[in-house]
């Protein structure tokens, strides 16, 4: 019996004896096509790339035919520009963007641009990866208030987006994540740099600054005045002027000085989260008013005086919201210099391709 056993172990592993490697698992829904590099502005580091959604030229090619597609909210009244449009800087400039049949959210619609370097999307971070992000307004019913069938069966129904998604990941039907890596892979095109900063600080132009923003940008970075780069962070290599964490502001206060948005906190039931949202970038952020998560400030000048004043104070106020003591040229040399991070848009920026 102990031979017959020994002979069923070994024929159950192969001719060799050994088991049998595990068949590889295929993934349809990975692209296929012409592969391509995203080129990177001055001042941005090389665009980070998911192992399971290079881009190539279809996807890309979809992603955009995609987000400025109105087939993706339930009354085809809203696509992804609606409230991230290439002219307002990949914003809407409301402070809160509207969804269908007119309703109203609660936070202001940040840009897309250089989005692909957020460790976490949306304000609250709920979301890991633009793939995750992507879906997250589709079903959002004060935004395009659909369904993922929905999309999906649109999407199938449309003999066009049929025949890319076909091109772009190869035969079969369109499934959500066919949509949802094209998006992203839209997305990741979307990187704007060489801005004046840029060409002054990367750059060593000299003359790519003027002196009020040089000024204002002495402001940025020293820590007794306005104290900017602990969070808006600048790198001898590159700068994404955000450090990927979230902070409370005191941002959103009732007449009670009570949060009326919990922010990060509803994500991680982290009571320090309260009141807490992811830090923006500040690239093109001339472009994008009014500001913060609730859209209440309408301008620099007025996010300038509000950090001057030290925020609003509540339990939860990040420990480096502090008042500042700036004199009036300083505010403005400041406003001066964050007017100087606008960059050059992206050739994909225009959905005309």
């Amino acid at each position: 019996m102990w031979v017959f056993g020994l002979v069923l172990s070994m024929v159950s592993c192969g001719d060799s004896g050994v088991a049998p490697t595990p068949a590889k698992v295929v993934d349809p829904d990975r692209p296929i096509g012409t592969p391509i590099s995203i080129a990177v502005p001055l001042g941005l580091l090389p665009v980070p790339i998911p192992r399971a959604n290079p881009p190539t030229e279809e996807t890309v090619a979809l992603g955009e035919k995609l987000y400025f597609s109105p087939l993706l909210s339930v009354d085809r009244t809203l696509s992804c520009a609606s409230c991230h449009d290439p002219k307002l800087g990949f914003a809407d400039g409301k402070p809160v963007s509207t969804g269908v049949e007119g309703k109203k959210g609660k936070r202001n619609a940040p840009t897309v641009l250089n989005a692909v370097y957020n460790t976490a999307q949306f304000w609250d971070g709920r979301a890991a990866t633009l793939e995750a992000q992507a879906s997250g307004p589709m079903l959002n019913m004060v935004e395009m208030a659909h369904t993922l069938e929905g999309v999906i069966e649109r999407c199938q129904d449309d003999p066009e987006l049929r025949g890319m998604a076909a091109k772009a990941f190869g035969p079969g039907p369109v499934t959500i994540e066919r949509v949802t890596r094209a998006i992203a892979s839209y997305e990741r095109t979307l990187v704007s740099g060489n801005s004046p900063f840029d060409r002054f600080f990367y750059g060593k132009d000299r003359t790519a600054l003027s002196a009020a923003a040089k000024r204002g940008f002495a402001v940025f970075r020293d820590p007794k005045k306005g104290n900017c780069a602990t969070c808006h962070v600048v790198k001898k290599t590159h700068a994404l002027f955000a450090d990927q964490n979230f902070h409370n502001l005191g941002v959103g206060m009732n007449a009670k000085g009570e949060l009326t948005d919990p922010g990060r906190y509803i994500q991680t039931l982290q009571e320090s989260d309260q009141g807490a949202f992811r830090t923006p970038s500040l690239r093109n952020v001339a472009l994008t008013a009014p500001y913060m998560h609730d859209g209440s400030l309408k301008t620099l000048k007025e996010v300038v005086d509000f950090y001057v004043s030290g925020g609003n104070s509540n339990d939860y106020l990040d420990k480096d919201i502090r008042k500042l003591e700036l004199t009036r040229q300083e505010r403005e040399d400041l406003v001066a210099f964050l007017e100087s991070l606008t960059g050059d848009m992206p050739a994909t920026a225009e959905g005309k391709r």
